[in-house]
């Protein structure tokens, strides 16, 4: 991954090949921003650019033994972290069970979302975290000698995943850093993370992509027509990884579709016993799943109020869903859109702790039942 594949951002890499150039690496740097924006692929290509030997004025060379190591993710003085889950496939509690499978996953996918590591790794029900263990394994790596000479880059991918001691211990080595020694922590939700951490970073917010930026990308990588590549730009809204899935058509986003055209529909019919197997079926998904089954529903009770307001530069749908909205965007409006919105945080707080799936999916189906009459 190189700055060139990165796709916009181009703010963001003025900065850190600046700070290179000028030899003002921090020893610490927290990437944030929304999903599909770039966050790993900028964090690599800025790893590759630091420990490229015959680096360019604006990316890294490509051909130095380095970058060589880089092309496939094995350059000794990188190291990753990243949320996985204990029982899948008899795993231990540490990266490196996963680590050829983690390299091959980022090579092929730069641009990718938890869920989608989650199905790589068959998590099914667990919930991936960063477990403890790995701050010891953290530590052992970073005391030894770098390999080639330079910095000993640690690419922490999702930080907020982080188990409570592996962040204590991780705040002792920012605290204390061994010498040449750079984090990078790739965060979704720096909210989450402990705010000693984040006051030794130095933080960078990256930005929602621009749609052209986006359309320019689909007609370059994918060979999308101009005027489809627009079109799914915009209803990317800045995430790179929505615009796949519009063009691949997604099996998850066609599914959570169906759950909520169904769950709405049954309703408003107050069909309780179909909505009591509505529940079962979203129970059987898996926690991660559920999670963003109700962020995909929060965000289409946004779209379809928005969609009242007849602003179609302000809607981000697909066909599908913009077909569906012609029906149920008058349901969704200033006397329930709080209440639904409210009830699907709630539901999305009780799986985060652990609470029965299906006892949360049929007690917000019901209630769904007098919202929609208001």
């Amino acid at each position: 991954m190189f700055f060139k594949d990165v796709i916009g951002q181009e703010e963001s890499k003025r900065l850190l090949i600046q700070e290179v150039r000028e030899n003002r690496i921090p020893h610490a740097r927290l990437i944030c921003g929304p999903e599909g924006t770039g966050k790993m692929p900028l964090a690599i290509a800025y790893a590759r650019y630091i420990c490229c030997t015959n680096r360019g004025e604006h990316d890294a060379c490509g051909v130095c033994p380095s970058c060589v190591k880089f092309n496939k993710l094995v350059h000794p003085d990188l190291h990753f972290v990243f949320p996985i889950v204990k029982s899948a496939k008899g795993k231990r509690e540490i990266c490196d069970d996963y680590l050829a499978d983690w390299r091959e996953f980022v090579l092929n996918n730069p641009y990718f979302s938890l869920n989608h590591w989650l199905t790589e790794m068959e998590a099914e029900n667990s919930q991936a975290i960063i477990y403890a263990k790995e701050s010891d394994e953290l530590m052992k790596k970073l005391n030894l000698k770098s390999s080639e000479g330079g910095f000993k880059i640690t690419i922490i991918w999702l930080p907020e995943k982080m188990h409570p001691v592996c962040a204590n211990k991780l705040l002792k080595l920012l605290e204390e850093p061994p010498a040449q020694t750079l984090f990078l922590l790739v965060s979704e939700a720096p909210d989450l993370i402990l705010p000693t951490i984040i006051s030794r970073t130095q933080r960078i917010n990256i930005r929602k992509i621009d749609e052209n930026d986006i359309a320019t990308a689909l007609r370059d990588k994918y060979s999308i027509q101009p005027a489809d590549s627009l079109s799914i730009a915009h209803l990317a809204n800045g995430n790179f990884i929505k615009a796949l899935e519009t063009i691949h058509l997604n099996e998850e986003n066609k599914l959570f579709f169906d759950l909520f055209v169904s769950l709405m529909r049954l309703s408003y019919q107050r069909k309780i016993k179909e909505m009591k197997q509505w529940s079962e079926q979203v129970a059987g998904m898996g926690r991660e799943r559920q999670k963003s089954f109700l962020q995909y529903c929060q965000r289409m009770i946004r779209e379809n109020f928005i969609y009242n307001l007849h602003r179609s530069e302000l809607n981000y749908m697909s066909m599908d869903e913009q077909n569906f909205a012609t029906r149920f965007a008058p349901f969704v409006n200033e006397r329930n859109i709080f209440g639904i919105t409210h009830e699907l945080s709630e539901a999305q707080i009780h799986i985060e702790q652990n609470v029965n799936p299906r006892m949360v999916f049929f007690d917000f189906s019901l209630k769904m039942i007098v919202l929609l009459k208001q």
